[in-house]
C-alpha cells in the first residue's frame, strides 16, 4: 500500500508518466526532477538535488535505509534522444501498449529501468532495512555522459559510497562487465587562402585534413592487426572513426581551414593517453611535411567530451550478486557507451550494466519500445533485491 493508502502504484502507472516527459538534448530536465523527487520524498527517501551551471538541468542521489552502512546504489539517466526526422506511428512522449510492447520515446533507453525504480521505491517505503538503497538519476548522458561528470564528486557527501553499483542500461537483463572508453575529438588545419586559379602556390587546409585522414586510417588498422583484442566485444579492438570533414568558402578560393570531428573507442587494455599522444603524432606528422614551403601549416587537435570505460572482473562479488537477483549466469559487455565507468574509474565502486531491453531494434529507433516481460524481470529482480536487503 503506499502512503496515500490506495494500490501500490505499478511500473506501467509510473512509465506513462516518465515518458511523457520530453527530456531531450537542450530542453531542461527539471520537471521529470521535480516529479521523481516528490516521489521519493513523499515515500521517505533523503533526497539530493544536483544542478547544473544554467540551473536548467538536475540530477539526483536518494537514499532510504540505515547510514551507517554502504549499501547498493542503483543509477539510471533521465534524458532521451531526439524523435525529429523519425517516421513514428505513434505518439513518441504518449506510453501505448500492444502486442505485449509499450512503445514511447526512453521506454527502453531508460526510462523503463527508471519507472522499476520507482515502483522498488513506493515498495521499500515502510521496510525495515539492514542497509541502504541509493539512487542516482542523472542527466544528458545521451550527449557523452555530461550529467554523472558534474554530479559524481556529490555522491560521497550527499549518500555516501556504495559497496556496488549497478547501472540500468539496457541488456535483456543479462549482466554486462564491460564496454569501450570513448574520446570525442576536432582537429582543426589551418592552411593558407588564395585564389584558385593559383592554387599550388597556397596550402589547401582540405589537403592537410585528407592527409590526416588518411594518417587516422592507419591508426585504425594498427589497431585492428596488431593491438590489444576482446573477443567478447563485436569489434575486438579499439577503433577510430571520422564522422565529419568540412572547410572551404567557395569554389575559387583555396580553403584556408579545415575541420574534422572523430573519436576514438579503446578497450581497457589500450590507454587513452597512449592513443591520444599517437593521433597528436600524426597531426605533427602531417603539418611538418608542409611546414618548409608553408610555415602557417598547423593541425590542432582538441578534446571535446570523454568518457572512460567500465571492465569489471567476472569472478567479483558484484557480478555474482546481480547474477543472482537476475537469475541470469554468464556475463556479456556491450558495445555502447554508459555511466558505469564513472562510478568504477573515478570512485572504484564495484559496477555492473544490467537493465530491461535491448539497443538492438528497440533503443534509439522510431517506435522506441519495451516487452512488457522486461519490465517484469526487472521487478522480480527488485523484488529479490528487497528480500535480501531487509532479511
Amino acid at each position: 500500500m503506499n502512503r496515500g493508502g490506495g494500490v501500490a502504484m505499478n511500473t506501467l502507472d509510473i512509465l506513462d508518466q516518465l515518458v511523457a516527459f520530453p527530456t531531450v538534448g537542450a530542453g531542461s530536465n527539471l520537471p521529470i526532477i521535480d516529479y521523481i523527487q516528490n516521489f521519493l520524498t513523499a515515500r521517505g527517501f533523503e533526497v539530493h538535488r544536483v544542478t547544473d551551471e544554467t540551473g536548467q538541468k538536475a540530477g539526483l542521489f536518494a537514499r532510504i535505509g540505515p547510514k551507517h552502512k554502504a549499501g547498493i546504489l542503483l543509477s539510471g539517466h533521465t534524458d532521451v534522444v531526439p524523435v525529429i526526422g523519425q517516421n513514428w506511428t505513434t505518439d513518441p512522449f504518449k506510453m501505448t501498449v500492444a502486442d505485449g510492447k509499450v512503445f514511447g520515446r526512453g521506454t527502453t533507453d531508460m526510462k523503463g529501468y527508471l519507472a522499476c525504480m520507482l515502483t522498488l521505491a513506493d515498495r521499500v517505503s515502510g521496510v525495515d532495512l539492514k542497509e541502504p538503497l541509493k539512487f542516482a538519476f542523472s542527466y544528458d548522458e545521451e550527449i557523452g555522459c555530461v550529467g554523472i561528470r558534474s554530479m559524481i564528486d556529490h555522491l560521497d557527501p550527499l549518500v555516501g559510497l556504495p559497496r556496488m553499483c549497478f547501472v540500468g542500461e539496457p541488456t535483456m537483463m543479462q549482466v554486462a562487465v564491460g564496454h569501450k572508453g570513448k574520446g570525442a575529438l576536432r582537429a582543426t588545419c589551418h592552411g593558407m587562402d588564395g585564389h584558385s586559379a593559383m592554387a599550388p602556390n597556397f596550402l589547401n587546409a582540405l589537403h592537410l585534413a585528407t592527409d590526416f585522414v588518411t594518417e587516422l586510417r592507419e591508426l585504425q588498422n594498427d589497431f585492428a592487426d596488431s593491438g590489444a583484442q576482446d573477443t567478447d566485444y563485436g569489434i575486438p579492438y579499439s577503433t577510430i572513426h571520422v564522422a565529419k570533414v568540412s572547410g572551404g568558402l567557395a569554389l575559387n578560393i583555396v580553403p584556408e581551414k579545415a575541420v574534422i570531428d572523430f573519436e576514438f573507442r579503446h578497450l581497457a587494455a589500450d590507454n587513452p593517453g597512449d592513443i591520444l599522444a599517437r593521433i597528436q603524432a600524426a597531426a605533427q606528422k602531417v603539418s611538418a611535411a608542409h611546414q618548409a614551403q608553408f610555415p602557417v601549416a598547423q593541425i590542432d587537435v582538441q578534446t571535446r567530451l570523454s568518457y572512460p570505460g567500465l571492465d569489471t572482473d567476472p569472478e567479483s562479488n558484484v557480478v555474482s550478486q546481480a547474477q543472482k537477483l537476475a537469475c541470469v549466469t554468464g556475463t556479456t559487455k556491450v558495445a555502447f557507451g554508459t555511466e558505469a565507468g564513472f562510478f568504477a574509474t573515478h570512485l572504484n565502486i564495484p559496477t555492473i550494466i544490467c537493465g530491461p531491453g535491448s539497443m538492438d531494434g528497440q533503443g534509439h529507433k522510431p517506435d522506441e519500445y519495451i516487452e512488457l516481460s522486461q519490465l517484469a524481470a526487472c521487478d522480480a529482480m527488485f523484488d529479490r533485491l528487497l528480500i535480501d536487503m531487509s532479511s
